[in-house]
C-alpha cells in the first residue's frame, strides 16, 4: 500500500529522535531531552512527597494522599518487608526512593512529547550503580572488606578450585550491575519505540482517511484503538519496571546480609 511507503523512513527518524542528541552542549557532556525530563520528574516527585506530607491530620484524607499511602504501603509490605524481614525498616528509605524515582520517570515518559529519564542507559546505569554500591556497602559493614572478598569462595573448597569459584562469584556479582541497568533501559526504550511506531501508523491512516474518505477509516480507528491499549500497557509496564528494580535491589541486599551469617 502507498500509505505505508513512507513508514520505514519515519520509523528511522523516530529512532534517531529517541537517541536524543544534546540540546545544550555536546553529546558527551550536555543536556539531552532525557536528562531534562528526568529533572522534571525529580521536581514532580518532590511535589508529590510535599503534597503527601503537607496535611494537618495524621489520618490520610483525600484520594491523592490515600492513593500515595497505598502505593507506599504496598512497596513496603510486599517488596521490602517480604524480602528483608527484620531489617526492612533500615533499607526502606533507599528502596522507596529508588521505586518512586523510576516510577515517576517512567510515567512521565508515557506522556506524548515527553521522554523518560530511564530511557537512556546513562541514567539506568547510574541507578544500577547506586543499588550495586549500596548492597556492597551493606555486605562490607557486615563482614568487613576482607571477609566480603573471602565470601566469594565457599568454605571447604580447596585450592585452586576456590580461586576459580571466587572469580566466577565475583563476576556474577558484577553482572548484577549490568543486568539492572540494561533491563530497565531496554524495556523503556523499546516500549516507547513501539508506542511511537503505532502513533505513526495511526497518523498515516488518519491522513489517508481525510484525503481519500474511503474504507481506510476503519483501519485508522483500529490503529487508534491499538494505540490506546498500548498506552495503557505502557503505564502498567512503567509500574512493573519500578517494582522489579526495587525487588531485585531488595533481593541483592538480602543476599548481602545473608552472606554475613
Amino acid at each position: 500500500m502507498d500509505i505505508l511507503a513512507s513508514f520505514p523512513e519515519q520509523v528511522s527518524e523516530l529512532v534517531n529522535e529517541f537517541l536524543a542528541p544534546a540540546m545544550i552542549g555536546t553529546d558527551t557532556f550536555g543536556l539531552t531531552q532525557y536528562i531534562f525530563w528526568m529533572c522534571v520528574a525529580i521536581v514532580v516527585l518532590f511535589l508529590i512527597i510535599w503534597a503527601a506530607r503537607n496535611r494537618e491530620s495524621l489520618v490520610p484524607r483525600g484520594r491523592f494522599i490515600n492513593g500515595f499511602e497505598f502505593v507506599v504501603e504496598f512497596v513496603r509490605n510486599d517488596v521490602i518487608k517480604a524480602t528483608l524481614g527484620k531489617t526492612a525498616d533500615k533499607h526502606a528509605p533507599f528502596l522507596l526512593t529508588i521505586f518512586f524515582f523510576i516510577l515517576v520517570n517512567n510515567v512521565i515518559g508515557v506522556i506524548p512529547g515527553c521522554k523518560p529519564g530511564t530511557g537512556t542507559i546513562g541514567v539506568t546505569f547510574a541507578l544500577a550503580l547506586y543499588s550495586f554500591i549500596y548492597f556492597i556497602v551493606v555486605a562490607v559493614k557486615k563482614m568487613g572488606g576482607l571477609g566480603y572478598i573471602k565470601s566469594f569462595a565457599p568454605a571447604g573448597v580447596g585450592f585452586p578450585m576456590n580461586v576459580l569459584v571466587g572469580i566466577i562469584e565475583a563476576f556474577s556479582t558484577f553482572l548484577r550491575l549490568i543486568t539492572l541497568a540494561v533491563r530497565l533501559f531496554a524495556n523503556m526504550f523499546a516500549g516507547h519505540i513501539c508506542l511511537g511506531s503505532f502513533a505513526l501508523l495511526t497518523s498515516l491512516f488518519f491522513t489517508a482517511l481525510i484525503s481519500a474518505g474511503n474504507f481506510l477509516g476503519i483501519a485508522s480507528i483500529a490503529w487508534l484503538a491499538i494505540l490506546v491499549v498500548i498506552y495503557a500497557v505502557e503505564i502498567v509496564v512503567a509500574a512493573i519496571q519500578a517494582y522489579v528494580f526495587a525487588m531485585l535491589s531488595a533481593v541483592y541486599i538480602q543476599l548481602a546480609e545473608a552472606d554475613a551469617h
